[in-house]
């Protein structure tokens, strides 16, 4: 929670607790009923709705791989940014994580009834996929950037994005922890792309898919604790450092505050001299880390069946 909580703070299915994913319930019902309904040799229904679901389970089961491989990663890696570990109050904080994949299926369904373009989508369109990735460096970067530099602005960060920077120590789904408003924000500037292709009729369903895919997995690889971006990469295609941030890059956002502001393109902090000094050298140091050796061994078991979920590598929501 922000130090000081404005408006649409919390999520509007926050006391459905684990019932939340009632809210999806007329969609399904809604899939039920076109499958049951569509007499063979009548009329199609749009492939395009049934998707919507199964993208969401992989959104899902794609941040949980990276929670698991993250925390085994976290306390075994010799390549950790920030040399502390979690603590139980951000672990808490964290397990509301599939609230966004929710909020995103909502509004997929609403446009999808609400927009004829939105649907019969063809599974590839070259020029939309090239719309998506310009669209996306240019106006998603830009403004994603300046919004959060005004985010760290004393008013709002008290109030909202002062919750994110509650975890110091970030993982990977640290990137979707965030205030309801802000995630309308955020939804918002990545329907950039997606709305303009569909509206231009450029979209495809691999386009779309892919998007939210490549989101997901910048966004969990941005905040890991280890670094994992291997120094080749820069050597070979030096210019990448502008295109492309690492975790010891953004983790610099989360102990400095005032500096790199970029979501995962580097290229504004470098034009709007926000650029941490030391981002170049952390970087380093991180991959040159030594491995530690293990002086003392923790075992755990567990007390209950579901208590093994509680684990670093497990899913503590289902052990609740």
């Amino acid at each position: 929670m922000a130090s000081r909580p404005g408006l649409l703070t919390d999520w509007p299915w926050k006391k459905l607790g684990s019932f939340k994913y009632v809210m999806i319930s007329p969609w399904v019902i809604h899939c039920v009923y076109l499958l049951a309904t569509t007499k063979e040799g009548g009329k199609q229904v749009s492939p395009t709705l049934f998707i919507i679901l199964p993208s969401l389970l992989l959104r899902v089961l794609h941040n949980q791989i990276w929670i698991s491989i993250s925390r085994l990663q976290t306390a075994r890696s010799p390549r950790l940014i920030v040399d502390k570990s979690l603590d139980f109050d951000q672990v808490d904080r964290e397990t509301n994580w599939d609230d966004q994949v929710l909020f995103n299926g909502i509004i997929f369904y609403v446009v999808y009834l609400l927009i004829p373009a939105a649907q019969n989508l063809p599974l590839w369109r070259t020029d939309g996929a090239i719309m998506t990735v310009l669209l996306h460096a240019g106006p998603v970067e830009f403004l994603y950037y300046w919004f959060h530099r005004v985010l760290h602005h004393h008013f709002l960060y008290s109030r909202y994005h002062s919750h994110h920077h509650a975890s110091v120590v970030t993982e990977p789904i640290t990137s979707v922890i965030h205030p309801f408003a802000e995630h309308i924000v955020y939804f918002l500037l990545f329907s950039i792309p997606l709305l303009s292709t569909v509206f231009a009729w450029k979209a495809s369903i691999v386009q779309l898919i892919g998007y939210i895919a490549y989101i997901d997995f910048m966004n969990n690889m941005g905040h890991c604790n280890f670094e994992l971006v291997p120094k080749w990469m820069f050597s070979i295609f030096p210019p990448l450092k502008y295109i492309m941030y690492t975790p010891s890059f953004h983790s610099l956002h989360h102990t400095q505050f005032r500096t790199n502001y970029s979501l995962f393109m580097p290229f504004y902090d470098y034009l709007y001299n926000t650029m941490d000094k030391s981002s170049d050298e952390v970087y380093e140091s991180s991959l040159k880390r030594k491995k530690e050796t293990i002086d003392v061994v923790h075992l755990t078991h567990p007390t209950t069946l579901q208590s093994i979920y509680h684990l670093r590598p497990g899913i503590a929501s289902l052990g609740i």
